[in-house]
């Protein structure tokens, strides 16, 4: 009788946690609670992260490296692990390997697409059989744009986040530029002057053009940084802030034109180029090897 090695279960290999912009976020309003209300659209681009698992004797789940300035106990792949333990009751434990390519602080969401990469692999490889929708609803627990990497799509958002619609987007290539500062979410969400009462839109009016971010003028106000890579960015196009920031971007139809204006501004500046995708690189590859 054949058995499956563990990297045929999927141990031991390279799963990517890929990266995000927001194309557009208006605030719609604010729940008594405090929590905004939200139009936003999610591009999954071509940008990852990659996380291994391997197997380790009790039941504990560790990381192999620290990422500097952060517990392990904090981290957001050790909590969504604990997270699927307690909700299933597993009892195994797991040693994660984070390769981190995507900064930190910059919009890209790549603390929450680990997280969700983490969900959607251990789920497989512990064969613990949590659906999908059990899977986003544990991610809003962890963050709330981690539901939208368990998703894998290209996803129009709104309420708080949690009312996802898979969107059709036209192919799209990206020059990003990471400013040299961290922006505060919270101070940017509870900041007086940021507006709270733009009018709701439908996907059509998306497509259409109306890709305006709440959260801009309000970033630009506080953080030079970023004033300055967006005015940079705007003699390439239309330049944009994903989600809070720091990360801006311009829009391109085809490769040749994103490539022509990185080679203009990589040298001096953390600069990415990436290609829009309609599925996540981690259900393509959940695809090839669990017909997931």
């Amino acid at each position: 009788m054949t058995t499956q090695t563990d990297t045929e279960l999927g141990w031991g290999i390279r799963w990517p946690a890929p990266a995000k912009l927001n194309l557009m976020l208006r605030i719609v309003g604010q729940r008594e609670d405090g929590y905004h209300l939200l139009q936003t659209v999610f591009q999954i681009i071509d940008l990852t992260d990659g996380l291994s698992f391997s197997k380790t004797e009790g039941g504990r789940v560790t990381l192999k490296k620290l990422i500097p300035g952060v517990k392990e106990e904090d981290d957001l792949t050790v909590r969504a692990a604990n997270l699927l333990k307690k909700e299933t009751g597993y009892q195994g434990g797991v040693c994660i390997d984070i390769e981190k390519n995507l900064p930190m602080g910059g919009g890209l969401g790549g603390g929450s697409s680990d997280a969700a990469t983490v969900l959607v692999v251990l789920n497989q490889l512990w064969q613990l059989g949590v659906s999908e929708q059990r899977l986003m609803a544990l991610g809003v627990a962890l963050g709330a744009d981690v539901p939208v990497f368990v998703k894998g799509t290209s996803t129009w958002a709104e309420g708080v986040g949690e009312k996802l619609t898979t969107i059709e987007l036209p192919d799209a290539w990206f020059v990003i530029i990471k400013p040299q500062c961290h922006v505060d979410t919270g101070e940017i969400f509870s900041a007086n002057d940021l507006t709270r009462n733009s009018k709701s839109i439908t996907i059509s009016g998306f497509h259409s053009g109306d890709n305006q971010n709440d959260c801009s003028a309000v970033v630009r106000k506080r953080y030079i940084e970023v004033d300055q890579a967006l005015d940079e960015l705007d003699e390439y196009g239309q330049a944009r802030l994903t989600g809070t920031g720091a990360c801006v971007f311009v829009q391109f139809s085809d490769r040749q034109s994103a490539q022509d204006v990185y080679s203009k501004l990589a040298s001096d500046r953390e600069v990415y180029i990436a290609q829009g995708l309609a599925v996540s690189p981690l259900h393509r590859q959940m695809s090839g090897l669990f017909n997931f």
